[in-house]
């Protein structure tokens, strides 16, 4: 289980130490997100991946919230592999996959104030999560609310996503934002700059999946 250590070192980078945790995961998950940009199946499998080398690395730095994310995503890269390779009628674009489309307005601030609700909930959980189970989170949660709202809204953003709505890679956009501030604070900086390019590739799917939604509306 060494290799699963964030003390286990694959290399030494400008006196940065990188565990082989952390340089796997990272890169699995930025060929994950750039293939989900483009649009292309092939991004489930290696978030599969990300997620499963992301989950020992957050509990390590005591990201718990970020921990516990990691098994919702593997199940949700299960199911989002799935739906985008079995659409229903009408829903397929021409490689028979998922087509992108845009979520109900009304239906998204329901979402999001779902989201914000449960994210004031899941924080004072994480913020007592070391008092409440001190066997297995021996250190406090490092913010605990700021690392809540990634999880939660990284939840919305994916069930969007297996949906291929548009509306996700906006929600991305901020999630990935705040994420990248953590990392960095927390020392894990190879993460850190994944998730600042994260930040342009969200970008860059939400306009991809725009012009692709778009294209489909077109008569």
């Amino acid at each position: 289980m060494d290799f699963f250590s964030i003390h286990k070192i694959f290399f030494v980078a400008l006196g940065y130490e990188m565990s082989y945790l952390e340089f796997f995961g990272t890169v699995a998950g930025a060929i994950a997100v750039w293939l989900s940009a483009r649009g292309h199946v092939g991004s489930w499998p290696f978030g599969l991946i990300n997620v499963t080398f992301f989950f020992f690395l957050f509990h390590q730095v005591q990201l718990y919230p970020d921990m516990f994310l990691q098994v919702f995503f593997f199940v949700t890269n299960l199911i989002g592999w799935w739906r985008w390779k079995n659409p229903s009628k009408g829903e397929q674009n021409k490689k028979h996959e998922l087509k992108a489309s845009y979520m109900p307005v009304r239906l998204m601030w329901v979402f999001i104030a779902i989201a914000l609700i449960c994210t004031s909930q899941l924080g004072l959980l994480a913020k007592n999560l070391h008092e409440f189970f001190p066997v297995l989170f021996n250190k406090p949660s490092a913010y605990p609310f700021a690392d809540s709202f990634v999880t939660v809204m990284s939840i919305v953003a994916t069930y969007l996503m297996v949906q291929k709505k548009v509306e996700c890679w906006a929600i991305w956009l901020l999630v990935d934002a705040i994420a990248c501030y953590m990392y960095f604070a927390k020392g894990i900086k190879f993460v850190g700059i994944e998730y600042l390019a994260f930040c342009f590739i969200a970008a860059f799917g939400l306009w991809n999946w725009n012009r692709e939604a778009r294209s489909h509306s077109t008569p």
